[in-house]
């Protein structure tokens, strides 16, 4: 198409104008369907949050004990291992969408059943089968997003992705205490159930990106499929040795954050004896740097590395933590939870990104599934370590020794990634893998 000879000004305006309007429909056009899925993250989490809060007042109204809530933190890593050691067979094997929509639904049913419980017991039950649902939806929506999500597309995707989840961080625990003044936990709940059903209709307007299941079609899930599943995916991670490292790698980063926040309640309250509000306020900071860092990776996502954003990233989280556990009060504190909040988020896209443009897609469900049970079996060791360390000993100086173990994988992270074969390692990508 060859470009109109305006012989004015006016023409010439409306032709620049005519074109950047193309421009803007094609990526609309793109960008539906991600921006709907966005949407329907940023639901599910809000309502995540408020589940979680609700359910954290409940057991502590019915027991008065902090143990009784750590047990509950407990439950979302058994359940992994409990569920995800055989759920990749069936997330590889089935359509995702539908899996997606039964997942929520199944757990929207479960929420609105708590209530209605007799005693704690079952409630512990059901918030058991809603963490394996929940174990199961992960891998289940990482497979549908790198399927439905062009490459290229991939790593401003990642970044949105953060600053939604940063968002729901935010709102989530204010819109849990309103409903708190207006009603009771169990109101809460409610909006959780309903917040999920909403979800399922946003999954229902999304693509089906699962035409090609025909040579799944009319296998039984059986013990003998699930051991070879296993043999497949240890087989590529012995010949794609480095992918597995890198995966490696982020398990390590969410293992030593998950154990070392386990701490952050408790060492900001009993050491730093900062009041309830100050602690509200320290939290908003953290999610400020989620959010600021997560508008930087999208607006800048094509000149940002995928490498160094899992390298620096990863580093910069830990040095957030030793200055968290090296502060005296609020002010020290502050700028430590802000470069944690600011810093992880170009970490999460950079091993996302990686993770989605490197691993299959046709083996992903497994691949993450089983990875993910060794990663939550670490979970629970190390935070019950850190726990009982910190309970014998002191807070500060376990928190320290975590921070600079995980300074120490941050080394190992950017020494891995850095290097021109790696560059072009990380440029080159795998497209072909997931057709």
């Amino acid at each position: 198409m060859t470009r109109p000879q305006g012989k004015y000004l006016g023409g010439e305006f409306f032709y620049f104008v005519l074109q950047k309007n193309k421009i803007g429909v094609v990526i609309m056009s793109r960008w539906k369907y991600p921006l709907l899925l966005l949407g329907g993250i940023g639901i599910s989490n809000v309502g995540a949050w408020v589940y979680l809060i609700a359910l954290n007042l409940i057991i502590l109204n019915e027991t008065g004990s902090p143990l009784a809530i750590a047990l509950l933190y407990i439950l979302g890593p058994i359940a992994t291992i409990c569920s995800n050691a055989w759920a990749g067979s069936l997330i590889d094997r089935v359509n995702t969408r539908r899996l997606m929509m039964g997942l929520d639904i199944f757990r929207a049913i479960c929420i609105a059943l708590i209530p209605f419980l007799p005693s704690l017991i079952y409630v512990y039950v059901l918030a058991f089968i809603i963490n394996m649902g929940s174990a199961i939806f992960q891998p289940t929506s990482m497979v549908y997003m790198t399927k439905l999500i062009p490459e290229k597309d991939r790593q401003r995707f990642n970044a949105l992705r953060s600053f939604i989840n940063s968002c729901g961080s935010l709102i989530g625990p204010a819109i849990a205490g309103i409903l708190f003044w207006m009603g009771t936990p169990y109101t809460a709940i409610h909006v959780n159930a309903v917040a999920l059903f909403f979800s399922v209709l946003i999954i229902m307007i999304l693509p089906n990106v699962d035409s090609r299941l025909k040579e799944t079609e009319g296998q039984r899930f059986t013990w003998d499929l699930i051991k070879n599943d296993f043999r497949v995916v240890f087989n590529f991670s012995k010949d794609d040795s480095y992918v597995t490292k890198i995966y490696l790698l982020f398990s390590g980063t969410t293992i030593f954050m998950t154990a070392i926040d386990s701490l952050e309640a408790s060492f900001a309250k009993e050491v730093l004896s900062i009041s309830d509000t100050n602690y509200g306020f320290l939290l908003s900071v953290f999610g400020a740097g989620i959010i600021i860092g997560s508008i930087i990776n999208s607006v800048f996502s094509k000149q940002l590395a995928v490498n160094l954003l899992i390298g620096i990233g990863t580093i910069f989280t830990s040095i957030g933590y030793i200055v968290l556990y090296s502060s005296s009060g609020f002010f020290g504190a502050a700028p430590g939870v802000f470069l944690i909040g600011f810093a992880v988020t170009f970490a999460n896209t950079g091993y996302l990104t990686f993770y989605q443009n490197h691993v299959p897609v046709k083996m992903m469900g497994r691949f993450g599934s089983i990875f993910s049970v060794i990663e939550a079996g670490f979970i629970v060791a190390l935070t019950v370590l850190i726990g009982l360390a910190a309970e014998l000993t002191s807070i500060r100086p376990v928190g320290l020794i975590g921070a600079f173990a995980f300074f120490l994988l941050g080394l190992l992270a950017l020494k891995a990634v850095t290097g021109v074969k790696r560059q072009e390692y990380f440029k080159k990508g795998v497209s072909s893998l997931n057709s």
